[in-house]
Formats: structure tokens, C-alpha cells, sequence
């Protein structure tokens, strides 16, 4: 995209002054007064119209539509946002170059001019007020927009080459969840400012959500019109984030006001030409600006790959060939792969290799009907449950887990284990790693604990596919302690979802399709269990929670462990007297006095209820007794309430749970 996946940031340096920085006069100047106060001017803006007692007229757009329809093909820029942020210091977007630096702004936009571009784009792409405010430079907005219409025309009055100067909108992406702002406000406060100040055409951009961009069209349209090109972001499947295909967004934009539909950004050449071929070259004229490839980040610099300029002059025939009448470039390209695009439009270079678009197909057929786990059997047959909390080792040796998970296995009463997911936010082996070893070396089933505070989602999903790849198909989605809990209070987690979120996942991968709902080779199989806490001081969050965790697909429940069912009791009667879907209820073995209390005290979650303290405290000497008695009768009254229960045992001695269930 036009400002580049990363932004340089910094402290604010010195407000700079910008040459001819005139205010508008007239009618102009008080629609942009009015735009300040946040109210927008609505409706298609008349042409021609006064702006500072020059008059403007269609005629510059009229030239750009009929160059595009029946005219040479029209040679665009390249990456301006990345090259601003590498050639400015100390900004916090690269549309504050246009106020801070506005001679380096008018010296890319020049190099475009000299290596060939017929049209070049404000630097304006992420300068609407929302995206401004958020890095405190909302009171800059007009000036930031006006400068970067300005300073383009500078380049192009330097330059001596009558090129078209595009006024850039970028998306708005995705909002906060407590955010709530008018996407068509925003979109047409900006387009208003450019339309203004004096753009040829607009150039919409980067929109990875398809009604992210027909409300930014439509806003556009409201204040302007002037010519519209709207691209979208795909990926190698010619799909966006969101799973619309190039084919079905060319369906939808043919319907819209606009003068071109393409793909910029994106994950490179190659997958532009998809869309491009997805798009179709029978209706509206096509666009393709993509970026160099795929970024990476060596030493705090963003890189990308060593594309060269022939690569670029073969995508331009291609894209030629696949109807594209616009074509430049994003993200990592400079005027040297413009340059080479303009010397393949002029010479009309034909592609030297066929283009070939192969569509993957699954590795192996899916099966018609995944086997049940033994965990799924027993409770959708009702059978009496029992699993065994296992925590990983701190180190790479697994040979004692493994021993006491062969013991647990040999007992014959226990049926499953359940395996932590680094408690207490202290790392230990992987969860989903430990499960894979014990399934495959006891033959025990297990339910690993998977948290989504360590990992992306994308990293999170990963991990599962892998896991399932390797026969675990228990999964109990919990949020996780947070870090600063633990070994390392100054780190952050993650936590692009919660539990919930999670749950979310697991479900969309069962269905066949990742987070975002692209399709994955083969849909899995997971058993989707989730954690509840019927002892929480917020019941009524709790269950609103356990419903929200139901609707993302959860399968069974473990609570959290419990002292007193009389908690439990209490949960199920909000219920409705039963609970929708197996519980599992936590029954933790105590030894001591100090544990019980600590556990009440410092551990968020766990109530241990005063006459089981003093339970504890009245056995003295005989407290670990006086603990196992606890367990079991927690245990017996558990058998009539629940599908079944995981016992949580003594530090460091897991097989001491054994002693409740004899």
C-alpha cells in the first residue's frame, strides 16, 4: 500500500514551514471551514467551480477518461509511502512529510515524473482525520491534504510533463471494538479537501474489505466528480482477506460509479495478474499497481526482494495483455520499475513466457465422517469422564511426563489427560507439543490447553493444523494468564482474541476455512471443550460468557476447580436447572493449610470457601489427610451432578491423583 506496511515513528519534530501555503478564499475556503467543524457538504460537487479566482474544468478529466478507454496505456508511480518514510526521519506517517519535509515529497514525486509515470498519487493515502487523530495529528488535517495535492503539482510544474496528479484515499481497516465512526464521513471529508485543492482524479486504494471500498466510492461520489479508480488488495488466490474473489468484486464494481477497477498491494506481481485475470477484461478498464513482493524486517528496516527490472517489464506485458490500461507499482517499487514498465508500454512488449495460473488441489480427499475422539464417545454416551491435569516440563526432557502419563493410562481410571498451556504465564514445553508425544508414546488421549496470548492468529491456527496433523483432536480454549503474572512481567501478550475468539477459530477451521474464511486444504476435526468459572464474582458475565462460548461452537466445558458444588449448583440453576452442553468439573487435591490459602488469596478465580480452610486448619498435622478427604468426597458428589471430573494433584506429584479415585 502507498504508506508502506511499517511507519517510522518518533518524537514531533519542529513544525516546518511550507512555502505558498495559501488558505482558499471564497466558497471554497468556507466549505473547508465547515469540513473543520466536522460537518460535510453533501452531494455531487458542480463543475466547473471558482477556486481562488481560478475556474476548473472537467477538461482534465475528460483527458484522463479517454486516455484510459482509447489512448496509451497510462504509466502510474510506485511505492511513494515506503520511499517517504526512508528519505524522512522522525515522522509519524509519511503524509507528514508533506508539512515537515514537503522538498523531499516533491523530489520522489519528481523521480516518478523523469523514469516515465503518466500519473502520479498524493501522498496523502492514511491522511484522513481518523487515522490522523490517532497519532495526534488530526488538527493538521486540511493542511496535511492540501500540501499533498500541492506539492505534486509542484513536481509536475518542475518536472515540465503534463501528468495526472491522483488525490490517494486509503482504508479505514478495522476499528477498535468501542470505536464508532462514519466511514462515509470520513471518506468524504478527505475527498472533498483533494477535489478542492485541485486532483485530476481520485485513486482508491488498498481496500481489503469490498464494502470498505463501495462506501468510500459512494462517499467519494457524494462531494466529487471527478473520476474514481478503486482497487482492492488480494492475495496469490486472487482473494481478499475477506475471501470475495477478483471475480466476484469486478461483479459488484462494475455497478459503481467508477472509471477503473484493479488490484494494488498485495503479494506481488504474481498475484496482481491473478486478479487481473479474475477481473476479466470485458467491462470497465483495468488497474494493477502491485508491490515488489512480500516485505521483510532486517535490523529495524522494512526490506524487500531484489526484483528486477526485467521481472517488472514482463508483469506490464502480462498486464497489458490481461487488460490493464493503468499500471505502476506499490509497495518497494522505485522509478527504476517504473522505468521498466514504461519501456515495456512504449515498445508494446509482448510476454516472453505464458502466464500460468494453476489452482492447488487437495492433498488427500476429505473423509466423508471424522471419528469420534474416546472423550466425545463417553460423553455424548454418557459415560463417567475422568482426566488428570497434567503441567509440561520447565525443560526439553519429557521422559517424566511420558512415565507418569503411562502410569495414569495404566491404572485403568483414568481416561483422558489434560495439559496445561504454560500456567501461571511460566514457559514451559508447548501444550499441543506435549499432547502430540503422549498421545503417540502412552496411547492415552489428552485435552491440551491451547491460549491465544503467545501466538497470532495465524500462529495459533498453525499450531492447531499441526496438532491435528498429529492425531490431537481434544481442545480445551482458554485465554491464558497474562504474562506479567509470571516470569516475565515486562513483556505483553499477544491476544489478538480471547477464549472466545479462539473457540471462533477452532470452529472455522472444523467447518474448512481459517479465521479470515478462506477455504484450507481439509476441514478438522477438533472436539472443542472451553473453560467456565461458576465460583466468579461476576456470575452474570460468567454466563453471558458460557452462552457466547456455546454460540462459537464449544463442545463440553471444565470448570474451574472447585471446594464447594454448591458454586456449581448455583451456575446450573441460572442455567435453567441443566448445563447445554458436558461439564467436567476441577477438583483440586490439597495438602495443605498454605496451599488452600494461597490459592484463595493470590490465584484470580479460585474461591476456597472458609469452612474448608478450617477444615484444613483443625486437622493440623493431619491437613494432607484431612485434603485427600476433601478431594474424595468432592469427587462422590461430583458423580451425581456432572459427566465427569479432572482432578488437579499435588505439585510436582501427578500421580498422587490416583489416591482421590480409589
Amino acid at each position: 500500500m502507498r504508506r508502506g506496511h511499517l511507519e517510522e515513528t518518533g518524537a514531533p519534530m519542529r513544525r516546518g514551514h511550507l512555502g505558498d501555503h495559501r488558505p482558499q478564499c471564497g466558497a471554497g475556503r468556507r466549505n473547508l471551514l465547515r469540513l473543520s467543524h466536522g460537518r460535510l457538504k453533501r452531494g455531487r460537487a458542480a463543475a466547473p467551480f471558482v477556486f481562488c479566482g481560478e475556474v476548473k474544468s472537467p477538461a482534465v478529466a475528460n483527458r484522463f477518461l479517454e486516455r484510459l478507454t482509447n489512448g496509451p496505456i497510462i504509466v502510474a508511480d510506485g511505492g511513494m509511502g515506503v520511499l517517504v518514510t526512508s528519505a524522512v526521519r522522525q515522522i509519524r506517517c509519511p503524509e507528514e512529510a508533506n508539512i515537515r519535509a514537503p522538498e523531499s515529497v516533491v523530489s520522489l514525486h519528481a523521480s516518478f515524473i523523469r523514469a516515465g509515470a503518466d500519473l502520479i498519487e498524493t501522498n496523502t493515502f492514511g491522511a484522513n482525520r481518523h487515522k490522523l487523530a490517532a497519532i495526534f495529528l488530526e488538527d493538521e488535517f486540511v493542511r496535511i491534504n492540501e500540501a499533498g495535492v500541492k506539492l505534486a503539482r509542484e513536481a509536475r510544474e518542475v518536472s515540465g510533463r503534463d501528468v495526472f496528479i491522483a488525490g490517494s484515499i486509503g482504508p479505514l481497516g478495522e476499528l477498535d471494538g468501542n470505536e464508532e465512526v462514519d466511514r462515509a464521513a470520513v471518506f468524504a471529508e478527505q475527498a472533498q479537501v483533494l477535489d478542492g485543492r485541485g486532483v485530476d482524479l481520485f485513486m482508491v486504494e488498498t481496500f481489503f474489505d469490498l464494502d470498505e471500498l463501495t462506501t468510500a466510492i459512494e462517499a467519494v461520489r457524494s462531494v466529487s466528480a471527478l473520476p474514481i479508480v478503486a482497487m482492492l488488495t488480494f492475495d496469490e488466490d486472487a482473494e481478499t482477506l475477506a475471501g470475495v474473489s477478483a471475480t466476484e468484486a469486478a461483479a459488484r464494481l462494475r455497478d459503481a460509479d467508477v472509471a477503473a477497477i484493479g488490484a494494488n498491494h498485495g503479494a506481488g506481481l504474481h498475484a496482481a495478474l491473478a486478479a487481473l485475470e479474475g477481473m476479466g477484461n470485458d467491462g470497465l478498464p483495468l488497474a494493477a499497481m502491485p508491490n515488489i513482493g512480500l516485505a521483510s524486517i532486517s535490523g529495524g528496516r522494512v526490506i524487500y526482494p531484489h526484483a528486477t527490472p526485467e521481472y517488472f517489464a514482463e508483469f506490464a506485458a502480462h498486464a497489458r495483455q490481461l487488460g490493464a490500461r493503468l499500471i505502476g507499482g506499490c509497495c518497494g517499487t522505485t522509478p527504476i520499475e517504473i522505468a521498466a514498465i514504461r519501456a515495456a508500454v512504449e515498445e508494446e512488449r509482448e510476454p516472453r513466457a505464458p502466464l500460468v495460473l494453476v489452482e492447488r488441489e487437495l492433498a488427500v480427499p476429505q473423509a466423508a465422517k471424522p471419528e469420534e475422539t474416546e472423550l466425545q464417545r463417553k460423553l455424548r454416551t454418557g459415560e463417567w469422564v475422568v482426566s488428570v491435569e497434567l503441567d509440561p516440563p520447565k525443560g526439553a526432557n519429557s521422559e517424566a511426563m511420558l512415565a507418569v502419563s503411562r502410569e495414569l493410562k495404566a491404572s485403568g481410571v483414568v481416561d483422558v489427560v489434560d495439559i496445561n498451556d504454560n500456567p501461571m504465564a511460566r514457559a514451559r514445553l508447548n501444550a499441543l507439543m506435549a499432547a502430540v508425544a503422549i498421545e503417540r508414546e502412552c496411547g492415552i488421549e489428552t485435552i491440551p490447553h491451547v491460549t491465544p496470548r503467545d501466538s497470532t492468529i495465524m500462529g495459533v491456527q498453525s499450531q492447531l493444523l499441526g496438532a491435528h496433523a498429529e492425531g490431537v483432536r481434544n481442545i480445551l480454549a482458554v485465554t491464558g494468564d497474562p504474562p506479567a503474572v509470571g516470569d516475565y512481567p515486562g513483556s505483553h501478550g499477544v491476544y489478538e482474541v480471547d477464549a472466545i475468539g479462539l473457540a471462533q477459530v477452532i470452529t472455522r477451521l472444523n467447518a474448512g476455512e481459517d479465521y479470515a474464511g478462506k477455504a484450507i486444504d481439509a476441514a478438522t476435526s477438533f472436539f472443542l471443550g472451553v473453560a467456565v468459572n461458576p465460583s466468579a464474582d461476576d456470575l452474570e458475565l460468567e454466563l453471558e460468557r458460557f452462552h457466547r462460548k456455546i454460540e462459537a461452537g464449544a463442545q463440553f466445558a471444565m470448570t474451574q476447580a472447585l471446594f464447594d458444588l454448591s458454586y456449581y449448583d448455583r451456575f446450573l440453576e441460572r442455567l435453567g436447572g441443566e448445563s447445554p452442553i458436558p461439564m467436567l468439573i476441577g477438583i483440586f487435591y490439597v495438602r495443605s493449610l498454605q496451599l488452600a490459602q494461597r490459592l484463595h488469596n493470590e490465584v484470580p478465580g479460585i474461591v476456597v470457601p472458609e469452612p474448608v480452610q478450617k477444615r484444613l486448619e483443625q486437622a493440623g498435622a493431619r491437613a494432607a489427610e484431612e485434603g485427600l478427604a476433601l478431594a474424595r468426597d468432592l469427587y462422590a458428589e461430583a458423580r451425581d451432578k456432572a459427566a465427569g471430573v479432572y482432578v488437579i494433584p499435588p505439585f510436582k506429584q501427578p500421580e498422587a491423583a490416583l489416591e482421590v479415585l480409589s
